[in-house]
This record gives structure tokens, C-alpha cells and sequence, in this order.
């Protein structure tokens, strides 16, 4: 097998990153750099790799699970915003004020408190003065964010691209070495294709090798119909086979999206922006120009997912669109047989006894 040159360059500058990484880890595993801990119950969702795991729908899945029977709230870093400190969104929020991700959880949501503050410790402080009321916090992508030290913590691994197979940036994708995986109470191997056999879940794990206080669950997309910006000119469409898709993103892994367009036989053209791309007028005025000219027999959609509408609605470049069928593609996650209720189960039970443990040493009674 011929090794590749350029990967052999990048060698030592991932050796000089992981070095970084694992002094600063060490430092926090030793108490030279101090972690804090809080008295409300804290779940940490990440990954070890630099984008692409799901932990969008993963977190909304978590906030429709808790929803109901607590007061919870999600935080973030708000990656991509324009702003800096500590952001309590409102329905009002922009993009640029919380970032894309924030947005989509208060669009969807509008009934959670939705917070960004790269300083997590800081965030979490400002979040209980003014949410005192809350059960709960949801901590978005804070998996290598040692500072807050989380009751539970779930790690998410792409099925096409387990970290166990990949490397340190920059040479690979991980933010730290893989032996990270071991501060995770549950693995999610998410994007899995919708049928699993039980011998490549029994593979997967054998490769993992969780340790015994770690559960592995597997989880894959379903996406919905087609949705329209405008919904007073357009209605949802449904997938179909035959139709035909002008499809942008900027998200860090498009392959899953394109994969369910071809397996429902789809045509598509995709034009391509960087994960978390800030759309700019030339963009825009781009996607509208390749669209019009590709829509030659005037039946083709402009598709986008999600998290990229998010950094489109609301804003100028919005009106760019009026008059044409302008759709995005939501995404929920499942679980392959019985890994979403034993997943459920072990989530509120963390809750449910870490609101016991406070309500005790708050002095509160308990019915």
C-alpha cells in the first residue's frame, strides 16, 4: 500500500496537537486545572471529532425526551455568531446573535430557555439567575470543554467514521486522542443506515470496546417532507421518487443527506458552502441564478437542510427566494429496536435521581 505523502507532512503537526491536548487533559485529570461542578443536573452531548456526528437532532431528541416533565434549557457555544458574551436568546434572536444551531433549537422550541456562551461555567451561572426555575441543562458540544464538569456525558461517533479509525487533526478530525471516549457514560453511533443486523452492531462494539460502565446505543435519520420557507405560497411536499432538487448546504457531512436523496431515486444538483457557512448576498444571488438556469422544465425544488435555513430566515436574503419553491429537509433521530427506550430510560433515571439529590440538599421536602 503506497502511503501518502501529504498525510506524512501533516504527522508531526498532529503529533504537536496531541501533545497540547493531552497536557491540558491531564491537567484537568489531575485537578491542576480546576473543573466546576454545579447542583442541578448536566448532560453533555459531543463528539471527538470536529463536526458531522448529529449533535443537532441528538440534542432536540433529548429536549422533546425531558420537555415535558422538567424545566430544561440547552447551551452553547454559539459557533459562527457574531456576538461574544453570554446571549439569553429571545424569539427574536438572530443567527448571528446565537449562532445557527441555538436558533433552530428557540425556532423549534420557542418554550426552552436557549442560551450561547463560549465560557460554559460562566454561561451556566447567568442561566440559573435568570432561569431559577430550572430542572435541567442541556450542554450542546461541550464534550472537550473541561472547565464545567458534567454528571453525564454523551459521546456521538458517526457509523461510517468511528473515532476508532481516526486521527488527530490535522492529519484526521479528532479534537483529542481517542482514549477521550472514556469520560462518556453512552456512546451513540449515530447515521447508522435504517436496517442494522445484530452481527454489525456486535462488530461495531467488539471495535469500541466500551468499558463497563458505558451503554452503546445505535441511532440513524429520518427525515421528514420537504418544507416550505414561504408556507403562505407553497405546501410541504413529501419525498418522491422522480423529483428533481437544486440542494445547497453548509453542514460538515453531506454524504447522508445525498445517499437518502439517491435511495429514493432524487435527481439532484448540489452546490456545496464550508460547515456553518455565513451566507453573503453574492451566495445567494448564486444559488438563485444556478437554480433558475438548472430549471429548465420549471419542476425542480431549491432544497437546503435545516441548520443552513436557519442562517437564511428572517434576514434579507430571504426575500431573495420569494416566489420560488424554497424548501428545507428536517431530520429527527430514531433507534434501532429497543436502544431509544432503554436510552430514555437511563436519561430520566439520571435525572429523576440527581433531582432527588438536590432537592435534599436544598432542604426541600420530597412527596
Amino acid at each position: 500500500m503506497k502511503r501518502n505523502p501529504f498525510k506524512l507532512f501533516l504527522m508531526p503537526f498532529a503529533m504537536l496537537y496531541g501533545i497540547g491536548v493531552g497536557l491540558r487533559n491531564w491537567a484537568y485529570n489531575l485537578g491542576i486545572f480546576k473543573s466546576q461542578s454545579f447542583d442541578i443536573p448536566i448532560v453533555c452531548i459531543g463528539n471527538l471529532s470536529a463536526g458531522g456526528t448529529g449533535k443537532t437532532p441528538h440534542t432536540e431528541y433529548l429536549i422533546r425526551l425531558l420537555k415535558e416533565n422538567y424545566q430544561v434549557a440547552t447551551l452553547s457555544r454559539g459557533y459562527g455568531r457574531k456576538t461574544k458574551e453570554y446571549v439569553l436568546a429571545s424569539p427574536n434572536s438572530s443567527h448571528e446573535e446565537i449562532g445557527d444551531e441555538p436558533k433552530q433549537f428557540k425556532t423549534k422550541f420557542p418554550e426552552i430557555p436557549v442560551a450561547v456562551d463560549a465560557k460554559r461555567a460562566n454561561g451556566i451561572e447567568e442561566l440559573l439567575k435568570d432561569e431559577p426555575q430550572l430542572d435541567m441543562i442541556l450542554l450542546d458540544d461541550a464534550f472537550q470543554h473541561r472547565a464545567v464538569k458534567p454528571e453525564f456525558s454523551i459521546l456521538l461517533t458517526p457509523y461510517s467514521d468511528l473515532f476508532i479509525h481516526d486521527y488527530l487533526l490535522p492529519l484526521g478530525r479528532l479534537r483529542e486522542s481517542r482514549s477521550g471516549y472514556k469520560r462518556a457514560d453512552i456512546i451513540i453511533v449515530t447515521k447508522c443506515p435504517e436496517i442494522l443486523s445484530p452481527l454489525d452492531r456486535r462488530a461495531i462494539k467488539d471495535d469500541l470496546k466500551p468499558l463497563s460502565y458505558q451503554s452503546v446505543y445505535f441511532s440513524y435519520f429520518a427525515y421528514g417532507d420537504f418544507q416550505p420557507a414561504n408556507s403562505k405560497s407553497f405546501a410541504p411536499t413529501p419525498i418522491s421518487k422522480n423529483k428533481k432538487v437544486f440542494l445547497f448546504t453548509g453542514i460538515a457531512n453531506t454524504e447522508p443527506l445525498k445517499e437518502y436523496l439517491e435511495s429514493n431515486q432524487i435527481e439532484f444538483k448540489h452546490k456545496s458552502f464550508a460547515d456553518h457557512h455565513n451566507f453573503t448576498a453574492d451566495d445567494i444571488a448564486s444559488i438563485v441564478n444556478e437554480f433558475q438556469s438548472h430549471n429548465l422544465q420549471q419542476d425542480t425544488i431549491i432544497v437546503t437542510t435545516e441548520k443552513d435555513y436557519m442562517r437564511i430566515k428572517d434576514t434579507e436574503y430571504e426575500q431573495s427566494f420569494n416566489g420560488l419553491p424554497f424548501y428545507y429537509l428536517p431530520i429527527e433521530v430514531q433507534f434501532h429496536g429497543t436502544d431509544g427506550k432503554e436510552l430514555d430510560a437511563q436519561i430520566l433515571d439520571y435525572v429523576r435521581k440527581n433531582q432527588i439529590h438536590r432537592s435534599v440538599s436544598q432542604g426541600q421536602s420530597i412527596d
